[in-house]
This record gives C-alpha cells, structure tokens and sequence, in this order.
C-alpha cells in the first residue's frame, strides 16, 4: 500500500514537471470580423515559455479555420510574437461579441485552454458619415467617412449623394481613421429648398459587397425678403412690386399699397389683394402671402387715366351740346321713306318736323329739290307758298310759331328713271325773325339706298 502511494505521488510531480508552462498575452484589441467579407480575424498574440523548449500546437473545437496550422518552437525562455488567424467554416450567422475558445498543445501532448473575445458586425455597421454645417453663402461643404472598427479597408468606391451635391471617390482607410473630402457647391442646386437636416446618402462598396449608409446635412437657417419696386407710364399707370425669398425658410410677406377713392375706380391688380379697407379717404389694399424659398411675389397695379379723361370729355361734350341745343330757337328734322306707285315710278315722301322751341316770327322754310325728280301736286300737312321747279325748291311761310308748338310739312318726289345706289336729299333751311333778329337753322341730310329698298320689296 505504501509503495502505491509512493508511485502516484511520483506521477503527479512528473506530470508537473512535464505540463507545459507558457504565459499568453494578447497585443491587439478591439479585433472586429466583417460578416460579407471573407476575411479571418487576427489576433496578435505574445507567447512566453517558461518551461522547456517545445513545439507548440494551436487549435479549437467550434468549426473555425485557425491559422498558423503547423507547429511553433519557443525555446525555454523565449517570448515571441505570433499572429493568430481564425476563420468560421460555413455559415456564421451569428453578430456582436464573441468568446473563442482555443487550445495550445505541447509535443508531449499536454494541453492548455484560452478564450479570445473579437466582434462580428455587418458592412454597414462599420462606417459612419457626416458632414459640417452649410447655409446659403456656402461654396463648399466638408464631408467625412469614418471606419468605427479595427479592420483594415484597402480598396473602397463610395457614391455620395444629398440633397447638394453627389460624387463618387475611391480611397483606402485604415482601422479606426476617418476620411475628408472638399466638395464644391453650386447655390443654384438648393436656393429652393428650406432650412433643415437633410440625409447624407454613401453606397459603400468593398469587393463586390454594398452597404447603405445614411448621415445627416445641417442647412442653417437664413431669414432673407428683398423688395424691388418699379413705376412707369403717365395716361396707364403702372406699379410692380416684387418680393423674393432669398432665403431657406418659408417667408410670411405682407404688402400694403394705398389709392384714394377716386384713382381706385379705374385701378386693376394682379393678382388680387386679400383684404381691402377705407379709412376716409384712402382705400388700403393688403397682400398677405407666404413666400417658398428660391420663389417670388409679384403684384401688378395698374391706373388707367384714359377712363376718367374720356368720362371727362363725354360729359364737356354732352354739356357743349346742350349749351347748344338750348340756343336753338327752332329744329328741323327731315326724314325720307319708299313710296310705292301703281306706275311703277321711283318715288319718295320726304318730312320736315318744324319744332319751335321758343316764340319766333316770319318764319320762311326753304328745302331744296334734287334733279331729275318732279314733285307731285298733292302735299301733306302744310301746303307750300310756292313750288320753283325751275330753281328746284319749295317754300312754306308761317307768321309765327308759339313755343313748342310743331308743324308737319310732307311731299312726293317720283322720277321716271329709276334711282340706284345711295340717294341723298339736301337740308332744308328756316330763316325767321326772334326779338327784331334775324336768324337761321338747317335740318339734317336725308339718304335713301334704293338697293335696299328693292330687296325689301322682294
């Protein structure tokens, strides 16, 4: 019994002594896998032997490939470094953070256990972008792309795209570093878009594999309203106001213009105003509109001055002719009409309306006979003193007329041959005595158009 206590006693101090004694320390940090890409993690180790020299195995039981295969001599003693590649085998669904077990095994097949902890993140997640603040003054905008992990990036195309601009760039970038680019702006491209965030877009390809990334733009706000006013015209008057937004965020405009209750009657505007008020004699006409950026307000007043001056001569004529009208003592009106004879002849009824207006005496009406006309022996109303075929008139007397009193004087013209086209008659003249003064009026001209009367007769 003894003798076995003895032996194992012996085979725990051999075991001892035969256990390999390696002291790991993990040099990198942070080591991060990206899903799409086929690229192993690398862990940068620092291995001390304190036993022995010996040949040293790495290996592990989850599925992962795991670089170096072979074996790694440390003489007793010896620290050296050496970089540990793994690799899931198939796939590996699995994302964030990660404990790897492993196992380094001696040449006398002892054996120790070690974790390492590394992240597994997808394309997208690896980078962020932004960008500096911009406004409307701003030729140019500082973007940025930054790597957030310990990968090292050595070939990507990226598309930039916003609302400002859009560029592509091919660059490397290196783990936890952070890419700037200078893009030059044209203000054409946002002076309509309003203050804000706006999304700051990158397609982000790394060896055939694509991510969307999304960041955000900062358009400071401007509050800017220029007004030009422009006059011209004299007879139509003409205002343009206009007012534009020249800067990014909505613009509440009101515009105030004023006419007085006479100029208001001949004024238009375009477009309308939205609220009209008098106060005495001023109308106030108010424009109340919210104006986009990059977007104008035009209003257009127009006075026409040519309505009031012809409403101004329609009247001095209207006054002139009854200033006119007034003085006149007596009024002649002749008129012509058809007249249809069994004969066949041409014939027309010519009418004086004689209209005193105020008491007049000897009164001598003369109307004068075309050629070519004979005049027929029976009168209407009024018989003539006297009828002068050779000098181709006919008279009436009257001793007086009262005022308002009238008197109708008619004939009948016939001609054998017949008449066509326009027919005119000349006026008839009234000379008559008013207070011990001689005076003297005319009627209007009377037409005929015989072609018109033919076709009525058809």
């Amino acid at each position: 019994m003894k003798k076995i206590i003895i032996f194992i006693f012996l085979l725990a101090i051999l075991s001892q002594v035969l256990a390999i004694n390696i002291n790991v320390e993990k040099q990198s940090s942070d080591e991060t896998m990206v899903a799409e890409l086929n690229k192993p993690v690398i862990f940068n180790l620092k291995i001390t032997n304190y036993g022995p020299s010996d040949n040293f195995q790495f290996y592990n039981l989850l599925g992962f490939e795991m670089h170096p295969k072979g074996k790694i001599f440390i003489n007793e003693g010896e620290t050296k470094d050496v970089e540990i590649k793994i690799m899931p085998i198939g796939e590996f669904d699995y994302r964030g953070a990660y404990t790897f077990s492993y196992f380094i095994r001696g040449q006398d097949s002892s054996e120790i256990e070690k974790e390492m902890t590394f992240r597994i993140i997808n394309l997208e997640d690896t980078f962020e972008i932004g960008s500096g603040e911009i406004d409307l003054e701003s030729n140019s905008i500082e973007i940025y792309i930054h790597n957030k992990v310990n990968f090292d990036f050595q070939e990507i195309h990226t598309k930039f795209s916003s609302a400002f601009f859009n560029f592509e760039e091919d660059f490397s970038l290196e783990p936890n570093k952070r890419k700037n680019f200078d893009v030059q702006l044209n203000k054409e491209d946002f002076k309509k878009l309003t203050a804000g965030f706006y999304t700051l877009n990158a397609e982000v390809t790394v060896e055939n594999k694509k991510a969307d990334i999304e960041g955000t733009i900062k358009f400071a706000e401007k509050d800017l309203v220029t007004t030009t006013r422009k006059e011209y015209g004299f007879f139509i008057s003409t205002e343009i106001v206009k007012k534009e937004n020249e800067g990014n965020v909505l613009a509440e405009s009101e515009t105030v213009l004023k006419k007085n209750i006479i100029s208001r009657l001949f004024t238009s505007f375009s477009p309308e105003p939205d609220i009209v008020e008098r106060e005495g004699l001023t109308v106030y006409y108010t424009w109340d509109r919210e104006i986009k950026p990059g977007e104008s307000l035009e209003i257009t007043v127009k006075t026409n001055w040519f309505l009031p001056l012809l409403v101004i001569f329609f009247i001095i004529a209207i006054v002139i002719l009854v200033k006119q009208y007034s003085k006149t003592n007596l009024v002649l009106r002749k008129k012509i009409s058809f007249v249809r004879t069994k004969g066949g002849e041409f014939a027309l009824k010519v009418s004086i309306l004689v209209s005193a207006k105020k008491y007049i005496e000897r009164v001598s009406i003369v109307d004068r006979l075309p050629v070519l006309v004979k005049v027929h022996e029976r009168f209407g109303g009024e018989n003539p003193l006297r009828v002068d075929e050779k000098n181709r008139k006919i008279e009436w007397g009257f001793e007086r007329l009262e005022p308002g009193e009238t008197r109708l004087l008619s004939y009948i013209i016939y001609s054998k041959i017949g008449v066509l086209g326009k027919f005119a008659l000349p006026s008839a003249t009234a000379v008559y005595e008013k207070e011990g003064e001689i005076h003297e009026s005319e009627s209007n001209r009377a037409f005929f158009v015989s072609e018109q009367k033919k076709g009525e007769e058809d």
